[in-house]
Formats: structure tokens, sequence, C-alpha cells
């Protein structure tokens, strides 16, 4: 009882809403108008988030704590050259890979290409403040005050300047190699695509090498400077490229990623305008008819019109508080799209189901006493699950950020849809009602004087006239609607056929299977690549990378953070044990090496231990660079300790490396929380990596637990409790398909596509919702008849807002662009997925599923059975009255 008190408490408060909002059209009408207009003013402070990091790196993660311990004992600006990274090293840098159309880029002419490539760039003059800057006065200083460069460049100058004076090549040996002052460097990540000839033969062939070059920033002058060197250094390549047409060159700067990220709003200006004119297109077309009264062409317009002005007013406010754009927020208007198509074809579907005798502003409030109750369950449904994404709790700055807005602009969404669209269906009555021409507001004339006029005049003024007001005429005028027709004569006949049943049933088993399928085959997405535009240096560069540098790791660094007994036996062959399996840059395993050849155990005393190293190892040419990778501090007793240190670590590994490497950070941290050696491991790219499956799935799970608490807790808001459970049942099918399908069409669970799953819970909420409510509501009729009325009055607005915004969606498609290419597949499966449940599932399930009508019907004929029984003792009683007063 106090189910259905509520429920006709709020749709009575909708009557005198929609009641208000006719009373004052002009107001309505105007009010959304203005403030868009003034919050779109607020365009002027447009920014643009320039740090990739921050929106698409986790914020709170062990790897970030890792980094700033790693800082503050070892700079990574300082030694990012060992520390190395693919797409997330640290600072300003310039980096190439140069492969060979033909042969190996060891042969004596690419080695040549490729030394008067490094000339060429370091030679390039970047003028600033009346003085040309040179790489020379940017570059990176080692301690000799020397710029750092990589080995492999020396490698190709050694093996340059054999051959200049006849003597033999030196060996050049794979990963790791000896250089001519004695010293081992590894080479892994700078040469490529190698073809080993084992043992002492070393190197045959290399399909790539790479070069790094890196900058300084320690003030903001040097970061214009840097800044505008990394564009020089693209275009001296490019140009280099067009000269030496046996290399080909992949470019990438520290700017790239950034730069790359922010395209895809660029090249998805045309592509999106075409998308708007394609959808107007269609929603004016899915609102035209026959009879150009009853035709409403200009409230598809005006739909598309209300989300505009939302999508503004939100972006206004966006703006105004301070906000930076990025390219994820390309989805929220599509987001707005799908919420607003539902409520505004749904009203118009409403509006049809009105009596034409009846004044507008009764009609109006019917239409909301009818609509705006599911309505605003959906637009409330919007707001939680968004915003539970929103909140503290989401560990990645790109999905919180996009919830937020997501939430402000549906909310917009509902307040215009509410007044702007409803005052415009009030104009849009008042025409109708005086039987003006829906386009040209011209009045038609009756049919009597219509026949007198032209031909051509009388298809344009063709109408349905109602001289007597019954509510079976205005519904028969509305049949002449193609979708309509199509759907009461055809669909719902097809669909409820017994024949056709078990065909459906059978289809969502399949469905089922291919969804399972493809969710146990879900994988994260961590790669920065799958969010840029696609024709750009870095999709070039990244495939270059794992084309001929996937054999290799990025370099771990090893960090021991404590004094611990390095000269001890144990904790030797516990050192030696936790890197075995690694290619190792370590001073650790040199100095013991250092020490066998001396013939000198490597048991020693701490002091002995110590000043065998401070004075013997680390003043050797050959042994000099690992100065870097060790601190020491004086004891009270005057002796030194090592108090840390670091080594560098390279893993094998295959194609799959981001996944691997993510095994391996896994591995390595339990085994630094048993290791009676206190270490830690950091890479750049771990703080992308680092809780990136929790931090993208977190939002996702939060917002379905939110969904599902707020279907269980407004169950006394619905009509029948069942209606709830059929909403659950729903959104779980559809998420879990969606989840399944997008795997199977090559979309990994990254940050993109877990906002698109969000949104999934709310789109099928919005198009379920008012089917099984109306089938719920349903009495004195069989299962079947109230499926086909549930479809005849909510399965058209459903197809409308189907076609129109899988319209919308298609030119994203022709984006080229990775993160849009995610967004149109995702949203693309949730509207097929959707409306393959709520046009063919949730119909069929409904004709023998609860909630069951066989009850409803038997209280009816109890009750009449009751008032036969009282009839016929109260016949019986008088009989026997009549009787006794006879005797």
């Amino acid at each position: 009882m106090l189910r259905q008190v509520l429920h006709e408490g709020l749709r009575t408060s909708f009557h005198k809403l929609g009641h208000f909002v006719a009373n004052h059209p002009v107001f309505f009408a105007s009010a959304p108008v203005l403030i868009s207009i003034l919050l779109g003013a607020s365009f002027s402070r447009y920014r643009i988030e320039e740090n990739v990091e921050y929106l698409l790196a986790p914020k709170h993660s062990l790897a970030k704590i890792e980094g700033n311990l790693v800082d503050s004992l070892f700079p990574v600006n300082r030694s990012k050259h060992t520390l190395y990274s693919d797409l997330q090293t640290p600072g300003r840098y310039g980096r190439v890979i140069v492969t060979s159309r033909r042969g190996s880029v060891l042969d004596p002419h690419h080695v040549n290409s490729v030394l008067k490539l490094h000339n060429t760039i370091t030679q390039i003059q970047v003028p600033m403040l009346g003085f040309n800057y040179t790489f020379a006065h940017l570059c990176l200083l080692d301690d000799s005050k020397s710029c750092i460069v990589d080995d492999i460049l020396r490698v190709l100058e050694e093996m340059r300047s054999a051959r200049a004076s006849n003597h033999s090549v030196p060996t050049l040996h794979y990963p790791i190699t000896k250089l001519k002052d004695g010293r081992e460097a590894y080479i892994g990540h700078q040469l490529g695509g190698v073809l080993s000839g084992g043992g002492r033969d070393g190197v045959r062939t290399a399909r790539a090498l790479q070069l790094t070059y890196y900058l300084q920033a320690a003030s903001p002058l040097n970061e214009v400077v840097a800044a505008s060197w990394e564009l020089l250094f693209c275009k001296e390549l490019e140009n280099f490229g067009k000269a030496h047409l046996e290399l080909s060159l992949y470019p990438f700067t520290s700017s790239s990623l950034q730069r790359d990220f922010q395209m895809t709003s660029r090249v998805s200006e045309r592509p999106l305008l075409f998308s708007l004119a394609l959808c107007l297109s269609l929603a004016m077309l899915c609102c035209s008819m026959r009879d150009c009264v009853r035709t409403k062409p200009w409230l598809g317009l005006l739909a598309l019109v209300t989300v505009s002005l939302a999508t503004l007013t939100s972006a206004g406010i966006f703006n105004l508080t301070g906000g930076k754009y990025n390219s994820t927020y390309l989805g929220i208007p599509f987001v707005m799209l799908g919420h607003g198509l539902f409520g505004t074809f749904e009203m118009l579907s409403s509006w049809r189901r009105t009596r034409e005798d009846q004044h507008v502003k009764e009609r109006v409030a019917a239409v909301f006493s009818d609509c705006m109750l599911p309505f605003t369950a959906s637009t409330a449904l919007h707001v939680v699950t968004f915003g539970i994404g929103a909140s503290p709790f989401t560990n990645i700055e790109a999905v919180r950020l996009f919830c937020r807005n997501a939430c402000i602009s549906v909310l917009f969404n509902y307040l215009y849809i509410l007044t702007f669209y409803g005052s415009n269906l009030v104009f849009a009555g008042y025409l109708e009602n005086n039987y003006r021409h829906s386009l040209f507001c011209r009045r038609v004339p009756k049919p009597e004087l219509l026949q007198q006029k032209p031909a051509w005049y009388r298809f344009l003024m063709y109408t349905h006239y109602n001289e007597e007001a019954t509510e079976a005429g205005p519904l028969r005028a509305y049949e002449s609607h193609l979708l309509v027709a199509f759907m009461k004569r055809y669909y719902c006949d097809w669909i409820t056929n017994t024949y056709v049943k078990p065909f459906v049933v059978l289809f969502y088993l399949i469905y089922v299977s291919f969804a399972l399928m493809g969710y146990l085959q879900v994988s994260e997405g961590s790669d920065l690549s799958n969010v840029v535009a696609t024709e750009t240096s870095t999709i070039a560069y990244t495939h270059a990378q794992q084309r001929y540098f996937s054999s290799y790791s990025p370099v771990i660094g090893f960090y021991i953070y404590e004094s611990i007994e390095y000269w001890n036996t144990s904790v030797q062959d516990d050192l030696l044990e936790y890197t075995k399996g690694f290619e190792r840059i370590s001073w650790f395993e040199s100095y013991l090496n250092y020490l066998h050849g001396l013939n000198i155990t490597t048991s020693l005393s701490r002091s002995n231990f110590t000043e065998h190293l401070r004075s013997g190892f680390l003043r050797q040419p050959r042994f000099v660079h690992f100065s870097d990778d060790i601190i020491f501090a004086k004891r009270a007793d005057g002796e030194f300790d090592v108090v840390a240190s670091r080594m560098f670590l390279v893993a094998k590994t295959t194609e799959n490396k981001r996944e691997e490497m993510s095994i391996l950070l896994d591995t390595l941290r339990k085994l630094s929380l048993t290791s009676r050696v206190k270490f830690i491991i950091f890479n750049p790219s771990f703080v992308y990596m680092d809780r990136y499956a929790s931090s993208v799935g977190a939002p996702l799970k939060n917002s379905c637990i939110a969904a599902l608490f707020l279907l269980f807790f407004s169950t006394f808001l619905a009509a029948d409790p069942l209606v709830n459970a059929w909403l659950t049942v729903t959104v779980a099918s559809v998420e879990f398909g969606l989840v399944g399908f997008m795997t199977l069409w090559r979309v990994e669970l990254d940050c993109v596509s877990v906002l698109c799953l969000i949104y999934g819970v709310n789109y099928a909420v919005d198009s379920s919702a008012p089917l099984v409510s109306a089938f719920a509501l349903g009495r004195e009729s069989t299962r079947t008849r109230w499926v086909k009325l549930a479809l005849e009055r909510h399965g058209v607005p459903a197809l409308q807002s189907y076609l129109c915004y899988g319209a919308a969606l298609l030119p994203l498609a022709a984006v080229p662009s990775n993160l849009t290419r995610t967004l149109f597949r995702c949203f693309f499966l949730t509207t097929i997925i959707t409306a393959f449940h709520c046009l063919a599932i949730i119909p069929v399930l409904l004709t023998f599923l609860p909630p069951s009508k066989k009850k409803c019907q038997e209280r009816k004929n109890a009750a009449e059975n009751l008032e036969e029984i009282e009839c016929v003792e109260m016949v019986n009683s008088t009989r026997v009255v009549d009787q006794i007063t006879t005797v």
C-alpha cells in the first residue's frame, strides 16, 4: 500500500510540475538558452591538461612512494640514462629509432650514416635571447662534465676507426658488451633486431638501433629552450630521412605523448560535427510522419538542441571552476546524447497517447506524469554511478574527472529536458490543437476545402481531422507513423509468436557463451599508446619498439636502502640469488669478480671490504662509473660504510612485455617483504603499471554496487518490486556481454573502456525501465497482451533512440585515434546489446516469467464470484422468509 501511495504521490507531483511548465512556456524556453550563452562565454578560460602521468597513472601507488625514495638517494633525473624506460623517462629528451631498409645497421655505410645523423643532431641550434643553444649547452653531464651519449655511439665510432685503420673490427656482444676502455655496457635497449652468432662471434647483424639525447631542465629558461630543441629535433630527423632513404627514422620526445594524446581532440572535430548532423537528420526523420499536423520534426531537432545547451552549460561551469580539458572528455557528449534521446522520445511517445480534445496544458501535464518518474529515476542512477566514480576513492584522475563532469552534464541535461524541451512541447501542442502545419505554421483547411486545392497543396497539407472527441481517434491517426505501424502491426506479433520464442532463447544462450569466452580473456590495457591518435610519431615509435626491442625489459633499478653486511658470505649469496636470471649491470658482482681476479677472498672484514672497494675497485678506469651507484657514510670510529647502493637488472621478455613486467613487479615486491636484505625496485614505467588493474576496475565495481543498492532501496517507489529485480538482471546481463564482446573486439580494460562500462549500466536501465514498468502495471489481461502493449508504448521511442544514437556513433569509427576507437566500439556494443535485450530478450522472457498476470485475473474473478454468492444467498434467504410468512 505504501508503495502505491508514494508512486501516485510522485506522479501527482510531476503532473503539477507539467502544469507549471505549460503555464510559463516562454520563461522555461528562454532561461536555459540565456544561461547557456552566459556560461558559454567562459571558453576564454579554455585550458588543456598537459601532464599525462597525472591523468593516467594511479594516484596512490607504492611505485610513486618508491620513486620518491629512490630520487632522494640517487636523483632519477641525473641517472635516467641508465634507468632506461620506453615512454615514461622523466625530464626532457629526444629519442630516435633508426632501422635499415636493407641489410644491417652495422654495415659500414649504415654506420657512417648513423654517425652523420648523430653529428647533425648535436649541431641543432635553438636561437633564444640572442644566443644559439646547441646540444652541448643543454645536454646532461657526467662527472667529467662531458655530455652523456649512448654507449652504442662509442661502439660505432670504434668500428669505423678500426675499418679506417684496416684493423679487425672489435667483437660486439649482446646485450652486454665490453667497450675499448674495458667498461661493460648494457646495449639491449640501444641495439635491436639482433642476430647473434653465439660464443665469441658476437653480433652478426642488427636491424635497428636507438639513440637517446638527454637534456637538462634545471631552470625555466632551460625548460623553454629544451622544448624548442625537441621540436627542431623532430624536423631535423624528418629532413634527414628524406635525404637518406636507405634508413627509416622513428622520432620520439618527452612531449610526444602529451601532444599525440591531445591530438585526438583536434582530429575529432570534423567527424563530431558530421556525427551531430547525422543524428540531427535521423532524429527529425524519426519524429516525422505523413500527417502534416501531428508530425514533429522540430521536436526531433529540439531534442539535439536541448542536449547541446546542456553540454554548453556544463562546459561553462567546468571552465569557470578552473578545469582543464583532456581527450577523454570526448565521451561526455555521447553520454548526454544517450540520456537525452530516451527522455525526449519517451515524452513524444507519451504525447501521442494523450487525448486531442484535452487542453494543451492537460496534455503536457499528462506527459510529465507518465514519463518523468522513470526518467527521474534513471537520471538519479546516472548521478549516483558517476558520482561514485568522481569520489576520492577513484585512483585514476582521468576517470575521476570524467565521472565528475559527466555527473554535472547529465544533471543539466535532465533539467533542460524538463524545462526547455517541455516548454517547446507546449508550443508544438498549440500548433497541433489549432490544426496548423508543423513546419510552416499555416492553418490546414478542412477536408472539403482541401479537395478544391491542387494536388501538391493537398500533399503538403494532408492531415486527419477528428470531429468527434474519442480516445481511439488520435491513436489511429498516429498509426500512420512508420515505426509505430511497424511495431504494432508486425514486430509485436512476430516476437511473441510461439515458434519464434525458442529461437530467441537459443540466440540468447549463444550470446552468453560468446560473452563468457571473451570474459575469460579480459586483459588490462596499461599501454599508453591506447589513448593517442593513430597517425602520430608515438604510434610509429611504439610499433618499432615492439618489433625490434621487445626481447628485454626496461632497466629495473634494484636499490638497497639500508646498510647490510656486504662482506658476509651468506648475504653475498642472497644478493646473487636474487639477481640470478637477470642480465645485470652490478657493481657488487663486478667487485666480487675483481677480488677473485686478485686472488682475494670475498669473505673479508668490514674495514678491509670497504677499503678495497674505495681505494682499489672504484679507482680503476673501467669501474669508476660505479661510483654513482654507491653511497658511503663515515662512522663514528672514522671508518666508511656502504649505507645504500643500487644495481640494474634487465629481464628477458617476449611480445607480452607489459604483462610480464607486471608479473615481475609483483614477484619482486613479495620477495622484498620476506628478504633480510631490504631493497626496493623501481622504473619510471612502474607508476603506470602498479595497481593499474585494481585502480581501473574499482570505479566500475563501486558504481555497479551503488547502482544495485539504489535499485534495491528504490523498490518501494516502483509499481511492482519485481521491476527492480528485472532491471538488476538486465544490467548484469548487458554488462557481462559488454565486457565479453569488448574483449573479443580487441578492446582492453583501460580507463576509457571502464568509463564506457559505467555508462553501460545507466544505458541499460534507461531503455529497459519503461518497458518493464509498463508490463508490471498491466492488469486484466494476459502476459502476451501486455508485452505487446508495452512494446507499442515504449518500443518505438527505444527504437528511435537506438537508431539516432547508433548513427551518431558511426563517424567516430573514422577518427584516426585509438581513444575514439575504444569509445566507438564500447558505445556501439552497448547500443546493440541493450537493443537486443530490450526488444527481444525481455519481451520473450516476460511471457513466461514473473511478474504474473494470473494472480491479478484470479483476484478479479474471486471478487466477481463473491458478489454472485452474496446475491444468491440473499435470494435464498428471501425465499425462506416468504415460506415462513406463508405458513
